[in-house]
């Protein structure tokens, strides 16, 4: 549950802190002070989409920081510890802290446990915390899917298993029938696909190119083209090595040196001749490498260049039309395979198809034992409703949750529609288009009082529930609401006396004369405060006696009944 929860810069509201707690909170005030705000406020913490435009006029931004009394561990302590975030121990529970802060040029931050986390981890904590009912969830309950979730809420566990299977079911019948699809609706583009192929790979078979083959070609070629400059560079640099005639080279003179030295008697000098000495043998070596390399370029010719670069422009076609000489070698070690794929499509449909079969019959028994789930459900959730209706001052309704035959889909081949018939002899009809504001209200709440007895929510938030609706059902609204408040925290939002008497816990907020709401006027009442306030919403007026009256006896039915 929410503990308390602190509301700066949002709308009206300039500071406000609001004591939760435990049980029934009503929260009451007058039109524009700020209590469709406290829910806003809620809704940042929850994850809710940031709007800039709920920043306060004149404020840089709107902030909520809320405190959550959690269990130590499940769900939610993971939630906070994959965040990073961290639990305070409270006695046998923890305490989480939460906030969120809105500037008014729009950025959003939120913090979760102590640290900075994404909204989306909101959102994740809201789905195991909470369940907000408002004009807009009303408007979602005329919704199909509402309905099924609903009656998949309450059918718990066995729903739950039968619509698991389903799922997988229908997802492998789903990818079968793509496969088949496509194979068969794009066999003529395959084949042409498995023609192309066949002939790139016998062209590259043909060439038999080598990785890297068109780099050693381009730098054998550039020496091919200047052999003429390569013959003289490495003649100078031989002839100055070692002459073939008389003339002076350098292996000639490092043996004048050499036995120059020899004739001395110094020892050190014998090293110095003993390096020379390598170093005339290095000279040779050199010389006879460099005669090699002229005697190379003495047997290549014109006709080697020209076989050069005929071999270079078929890898360079071939490269064109791949891409690189890289991406034909990879076409070459991949291509066997894709190849030997597209020829097996005939058998490879036959293989699919048949699988088919067998993942259709699977899908069928999953759907079937998903409608059987849901049937059943249907009926116990019908009768369990509508004895909630009974006591919601419609004792005549009847709500009838049907399940028939539609369109096969994710959530499986079910139609869920949740009818009402008001009064004996009624027709019934869809909640989506025959239920009053104020039915749809008893309806939606009379269906969370019946899936919170076997799908528990820690906290409901009731954004006027009560639209719509007055005397004795207002009552019964009330009434149901401290039932519900019984296993769950239940915060209410209303403008009705007959609700707010049933709560355990009043707070008003009241618009400050600058129109600022502040944390001294949302207080929690008590005795005459909030007998005053009771008044107030009963006639418009604190202080009137007659309404005074029927507030204490209103206070005085809630406190018989709860």
């Amino acid at each position: 549950m929410i503990e308390e929860m602190r509301i700066r810069g949002l709308g009206v509201i300039d500071d406000a802190v609001l004591p939760l707690g435990p049980g029934f909170t009503a929260i009451t005030g007058e039109t524009g002070a700020g209590k469709t705000m406290v829910v806003t406020g809620l809704g940042l913490l929850l994850g809710a989409r940031a709007d800039s435009g709920a920043v306060r006029a004149g404020a840089a931004q709107a902030s909520v920081a809320g405190v959550w009394i959690v269990p130590p561990e499940g769900a939610v302590a993971e939630i906070v510890a994959d965040a990073g975030g961290d639990l305070e121990p409270a006695g046998e529970s923890a305490e989480l802290y939460v906030s969120r802060s809105l500037s008014a040029e729009g950025r959003s931050r939120a913090s979760v446990g102590g640290h900075a986390a994404p909204a989306g981890v909101l959102s994740s904590l809201a789905e195991e915390l909470v369940v907000v009912h408002g004009q807009s969830e009303q408007l979602r309950l005329r919704s199909a899917a509402a309905q099924r979730d609903a009656l998949d809420r309450f059918g718990g566990p066995p729903i739950a298993r039968a619509l698991s299977a389903y799922t997988a079911a229908f997802t492998r019948w789903r990818v079968l029938d793509g496969e088949i699809t496509d194979l068969i609706g794009n066999r003529d583009r395959r084949a042409e696909e498995a023609a192309r192929l066949r002939e790139d790979l016998a062209q590259i078979e043909a060439l038999d190119p080598q990785p890297g083959e068109d780099r050693e070609l381009n730098e054998r070629a550039e020496r091919l083209a200047n052999a003429e400059d390569l013959r003289l560079a490495a003649s100078v640099a031989r002839e100055a090595l070692s002459s073939e005639e008389d003339g002076i080279d350098v292996a000639g003179l490092l043996a004048d040196a050499r036995r120059s030295l020899e004739r001395g008697s110094d020892p050190r000098l014998s090293d110095i001749a003993e390096a020379l000495n390598d170093l005339g043998y290095r000279a040779a070596d050199l010389a006879v490498q460099l005669s090699g390399y002229l005697a190379d370029l003495d047997e290549s010719g014109p006709h080697e260049l020209a076989a050069v670069e005929e071999r270079r422009a078929a890898l360079g076609m071939l490269a064109r039309q791949h891409g690189s000489l890289d991406d034909a070698l990879a076409l070459w070690q991949s291509g066997s395979a894709r190849l030997a794929e597209l020829d097996d499509d005939g058998d490879r449909i036959e293989r699919l198809q048949a699988e088919a079969v067998v993942a259709r019959e699977q899908l069928d028994e999953a759907s079937a034992a998903l409608t059987a789930a849901r049937t059943a459900a249907a009926e116990r959730l019908s009768a369990a409703v509508t004895e909630e209706l009974h006591a919601l001052a419609m004792p005549d309704a009847r709500l009838f949750v049907q399940v028939s035959p539609g369109a096969e889909a994710a959530h499986g081949g079910d139609d869920v529609a949740i009818l009402l018939a008001p009064h004996p002899g009624a027709e019934p009809r869809s909640v989506s288009r025959g239920a009053s504001g104020g039915e749809l209200s008893r309806v939606m709440l009379a269906i969370e009082v019946v899936i919170a007895a076997v799908d528990p929510v820690p906290t409901f938030v009731f954004d006027e529930v009560d639209a719509g609706i007055g005397g004795a059902a207002a009552i019964e609204v009330g009434r149901r609401l401290a039932r519900l408040a019984e296993t769950s925290q239940v915060i209410a939002v209303t403008h009705l006396a007959q609700v707010a008497a049933f709560a355990g816990n009043h707070l008003s907020v009241v618009k400050a004369n600058d129109g600022a709401v502040t944390a001294s006027s949302v207080r929690r009442l008590d005795g005459a405060e909030r007998e005053a306030e009771m008044a107030r919403l009963l006639s418009g007026l604190a202080d009137s006696d007659a309404a005074l009256t029927h507030a204490r006896e209103l206070l005085g039915l809630a406190a018989g009944t709860t």
